[in-house]
């Protein structure tokens, strides 16, 4: 029930129907152009920090291990996250978003976190991170991009790794969120239905609405 070491978490809208499947083209069946329209919707969910996070930040994508890298062949956090600040370039240019993809590292090949409790999934992510040069974080502000959210196990494990060596404050955002979101947390909708993003798919080669933005930080949910 410890309060989350990052300062607040969004979400683009909940990992169900078209939105789960699109993600699940993206990262099992390889369906790369669907980052692009995701990407959107990711930086979408950023920009409702717009107001309070700070100017400046280090966009940091939450690693794969060597191994999983190796096998899958690309990182799906760093892929949205690319696509993300293009959009954000244009839409907050003033925003100083800065990628810096090569900043944490994932030292262990953890297992899946499907199926595992909330406990099992911290225990399986503890101590699973480290950040490559210190100097390069220290006293900066982090934006830490993964593309699910599920029980915060990852995004806490990361910020701390982040906060140990010495960064100012993390922020956190996710494609999805696994789980309710409530009604109220979810804004206006919006359409994924860009063929070049979803065709190839099986899956998802069909345009449907998804849910809007959402957000959670430590004042909302202890149990981050």
């Amino acid at each position: 029930m410890a309060p989350p070491p990052f300062v607040r978490a969004v979400a683009y809208g909940p990992y169900q129907g078209r939105m789960k499947a699109a993600i699940h083209a993206l990262k099992y069946e390889r369906l790369h152009p669907a980052a692009k329209g995701l990407g959107r919707m990711l930086a979408q969910a950023i920009a409702k920090l717009a107001t309070e996070a700070p100017g400046e930040m280090l966009v940091v994508p939450v690693p794969l291990h060597r191994s999983k890298y190796s096998e899958r062949g690309f990182n799906q956090a760093r892929s949205l996250a690319v696509h993300a600040l293009k959009a954000l370039s244009k839409t907050h240019p003033q925003w100083r978003l800065t990628l810096a993809s090569r900043t944490l590292m994932r030292l262990r090949a953890t297992a899946s976190q499907a199926g595992l409790t909330r406990h099992q999934r911290r225990l399986n992510v503890r101590g699973a991170f480290e950040v490559a040069d210190p100097a390069a974080v220290s006293k900066k502000h982090i934006l830490l991009i993964d593309d699910i959210f599920t029980t915060g196990a990852t995004a806490r494990a990361s910020s701390q790794a982040l906060l140990r060596a010495g960064a100012s404050s993390v922020w956190v955002a996710t494609l999805a969120r696994a789980g309710r979101v409530s009604d109220r947390r979810r804004e206006a909708s919006a359409c994924f239905d860009d063929a070049e993003n979803i065709s190839g798919s099986a899956s998802s080669a069909r345009a449907a609405n998804l849910q809007g933005v959402s957000d959670f930080s430590s004042h909302d949910q202890s149990s981050f």
